[in-house]
């Protein structure tokens, strides 16, 4: 028995959605026609539940207040896990064992990080895509292959640059991450930077700048500049410099320019801290 090209096209478009796993461990029939409902009767507790639905509330009672979902936990849970790393290896074990974000149930991999942990440069950008999901390693789809081509004009690859993200599994359908999801892996990404001590850190896209930086502004006022950022454990800032994510340059070419520049402002950089023997641990 063969299978249908449309069911396969179908599956397909699943997978490119985010629904690459099923969910239940039974299949539901959800073209069945439904069962008929029982006739209505005399149901004993229907008037005891409509006089307790008018009856006005009592004062004396005690107030039960619902239980929102613990973010609160969840960060704190997050922060003494990525604390109690002190390697990378032990980092990335901390968050593969972490079940405090949902991304974590429909992702395929864990993308931790790629490159050079020793190298100078780190790079950080929003979250893994679906070719990022499917490998493991962040920025190795077309976006990825441009972020290369962008480094590679100012001599830089990945055995001289270490490339992470924000957000450690991807999100269905490649959708922007949540609020939540951000502040759940926001512990484990300041501790990232913390263990590879970058002298000079790289924020692709706004997800990532707007996170790390506190900052409202969108990447089109931030791209450019350069900033200082206070990271726990470290004893000085990083200098920071904020830049278009490679996805978004795909979609609107017409802003390579700027990026451009930007490679140049991040080349001007590290020639400057080379010279002022900032750059020590490959020396």
């Amino acid at each position: 028995m063969t299978t249908p090209p449309a069911a396969v096209e179908l599956l397909r478009w699943y997978v490119e959605m985010g629904a690459d796993e099923a969910i239940g461990e039974a299949p539901v029939d959800r073209l069945r026609t439904p069962p008929q409902a029982a006739p209505a009767g005399r149901d004993p507790v229907a008037p005891a539940a409509a006089a307790a639905a008018t009856r006005p509330p009592d004062p004396t009672a005690p107030k039960v207040t619902a239980v929102a979902a613990p973010a609160a936990a969840l960060a704190g849970s997050a922060r003494a896990l990525a604390s109690a790393a002190e390697t990378l290896a032990q980092l990335e074990q901390a968050i593969r064992q972490f079940d405090g974000c949902s991304l974590r149930v429909t992702a395929t991999n864990t993308v931790f990080g790629d490159g050079n942990p020793a190298a100078e440069i780190m790079l950080i950008g929003e979250a893994p895509g679906a070719e990022e999901d499917r490998i493991g390693k962040p920025f190795v789809g077309r976006s990825g292959q441009l972020l290369d081509r962008m480094l590679a004009t100012i001599g830089i690859d990945r055995t001289t640059a270490y490339i992470t993200n924000v957000i450690y599994w991807r999100p269905p359908g490649n959708r922007k991450p949540t609020p939540a999801e951000i502040t759940a892996c926001l512990p484990f990404v300041m501790r990232h930077i913390a263990l590879v001590r970058p002298a000079v850190l790289v924020l692709c896209g706004g997800t990532a700048a707007s996170t790390l930086l506190g900052v409202g502004d969108g990447i089109m006022r931030l791209r450019g500049r350069w900033f200082e950022l206070a990271v726990p454990d470290l004893e000085t800032p990083v200098p920071t410099l904020a830049t278009y994510h490679p996805s978004f340059l795909l979609r609107s070419p017409e802003r390579k320019r700027e990026a451009w520049r930007d490679l140049l402002s991040l080349q001007e950089k590290v020639n400057t801290l080379q010279k002022a023997a900032v750059f020590h641990k490959n020396s």
